[in-house]
């Protein structure tokens, strides 16, 4: 791979071969040999600067192309606008750029007005090369830069996604597995409890021998501990800000589980009003009675237990879980609190399906009771994330937009200088008075036959400069061309008029001629 020294050396031959080329094939006027060496050894330093200084280095060039013997010629032209496309390219702000630009305009503007040529012929030539080999290499420039560093921000925007997707899959694990510890608490916690209910029952037998009675009560006390042990496990692996949707019961309804727990030796009653609820509404209400339940057994064991549940005229499923003070003084156990894990874990649920729930004391006992709509979800869903654009939308709407806007900068430009042009060359084609009318005007002669052979305007940028003798005070001097050629100094003639009459004609010389001439002029007295 190249080293940059390399590639500013090759920049700085490519640059010169103009310079040396327009210089031996006649194309620029005649300089000295030390001219194009200083022309040579400008062009090395700024190619050699225009990585660190790129604005500086535009300017070494750009005040060779206004120091050559033609404005802006075909010697520095190629490396100006090279320079300029440099500048776009490694430029990172804007200003330096635009104050160069107009310190060009202003130094050449400054040349026009001090040199004795044709000030709108080197005008429209400033401006044109300052459009179309300075301006716009440099919008081309910055397109390059900002498409680069546009493509960068892309590849970085890429990872920073495929990050983000990594960090929310492994989230989406960590939530479906707290979901399955969640469905594995409510599940064995109320197959436990169950266990221990049976082992209550066993307890109390009164025929069973008093080793086996202590084996069932230490079997019932080994059932409530596993409970408690199996909440701790889970409230380390559950998420307290996930609300997802719990697992399905396994093809079992609410009464089949009530019926399960009154076989087990739970003393429960289930009522309700024959009405099936919805599927959602029903996954939501098995999870209540379940642990609902299993709070009755664990909290108040022997106490009786009724499960209601009605649809009302609204389609909305209530589902009520009464249990009343535990039979046996020498056995209640506290309620469950208002803000337990389990409860609030279920309320979590309930307002997640759309619903509501409540639990708390109740003559003696403890009651649950939750609202659920018919449809078991939320009443106002969340809307739909928008659909992000493909991934190469973005970048192909961002490129089209810059070519447009360039295009229409070239446009507009290529449109006023083109009538520019149009109209300076209407303008002098349409005041050019033949050499032999001008020859056969006399001194004296009247206005009206002077107008005759007059063309149809009259040059609005005269050569004043170059009259060989001032105009006669007081007359109206107008001035006119000898030829229709364009972007070259030509040979004028003025014609003064005063009370009507031909009181001055003078030929006024073209830039570089000898000025030297024969004048005919008659004052009216």
């Amino acid at each position: 791979m190249k080293s940059p020294r390399t590639k500013d050396v090759a920049l700085w031959a490519a640059l010169a071969v103009p310079a040396v080329s327009a210089d031996a094939i006649g194309l620029n006027e005649p300089r000295p040999l030390w001219a194009r060496f200083t022309g040579l050894a400008v062009l090395a330093v700024a190619t050699a600067t225009w990585r660190a200084r790129p604005a500086t280095a535009f300017l070494l060039v750009a005040a060779l192309a206004l120091t050559a013997p033609a404005l802006f010629s075909v010697s520095y032209g190629p490396a100006l606008a090279t320079l300029a496309l440099l500048l776009g390219r490694h430029g990172t702000r804007a200003r330096p750029a635009l104050l160069a630009f107009a310190a060009v305009w202003a130094a050449g503007t400054v040349r026009i007005l001090v040199r004795d040529v044709d000030p709108v012929v080197e005008w429209l030539v400033l401006m044109g090369t300052l459009l179309f080999g300075v301006v716009f290499p440099w919008l081309a420039g910055r397109y390059w830069r900002q498409g680069r560093e546009l493509a960068a921000a892309g590849w970085a925007r890429a990872d920073q996604l495929e990050r983000e997707q990594r960090i929310v899959a492994d989230r989406a694990r960590l939530r479906e597995r707290a979901r399955i510890a969640q469905d594995m608490h409510d599940s064995l916690g109320h197959e436990l409890s169950l266990i221990a209910v049976r082992a209550g029952a066993l307890q109390v037998a009164a025929d069973l021998p008093a080793h086996h009675r202590a084996a069932a009560s230490d079997l019932r006390e080994a059932a409530a501990t596993a409970t408690d042990r199996l909440r701790e496990i889970i409230g380390v692996l559950r998420d307290e800000g996930d609300e997802s949707a719990p697992l399905a019961p396994p093809g079992e309804t609410v009464a089949q589980l009530v019926a399960r727990a009154a076989e087990s030796g739970l003393s429960v009653r289930y009522e309700d009003d024959g009405t099936e609820a919805s599927d959602g509404a029903g996954r939501i209400a098995y999870r209540v009675v379940q642990e609902a339940l299993t709070n009755a057994a664990k909290y108040a064991p022997g106490a009786p237990v009724t499960v209601t549940a009605a649809t009302g005229t609204d389609a909305t499923t209530t589902i009520e879980v009464t249990n009343g003070p535990p039979p046996h003084a020498d056995s209640p156990r506290p309620a469950p609190p208002e803000g337990g894990s389990g409860l609030a874990d279920l309320r979590a649920r309930v307002a997640a399906g759309g619903g509501t729930l409540t639990a708390g004391p109740r003559g003696g006992g403890f009651r649950v009771r939750a609202r659920l709509p018919e449809s078991g979800a939320a009443p106002r869903p969340a809307a739909p994330e928008p659909v992000p654009p493909p991934p190469g939308s973005v970048l192909a709407h961002a490129r089209r937009r810059t070519a447009l806007t360039f295009g229409a900068a070239v446009a507009i430009g290529t449109v006023l200088v083109a009538g520019a042009f149009t109209w300076y060359a209407y303008t002098r084609t349409h005041s050019v008075l033949r050499p032999a009318d001008y020859a056969s005007l006399r001194v004296g002669q009247p206005q009206s036959e002077v107008a005759a052979v007059l063309p149809d305007r009259s040059v609005t940028d005269p050569p004043v400069e170059r009259a060989p003798t001032p105009p006669p005070p007081g007359a109206d001097c107008r001035y006119y061309r000898s030829s229709g050629e364009l972007f070259t100094s030509l040979t004028h003639f003025r014609l003064c008029f005063d009370d009507g009459r031909l009181v001055d004609k003078t030929v006024i010389p073209k830039a570089g001629a000898d000025r030297s001439m024969r004048r005919e002029a008659a004052w009216a007295r």
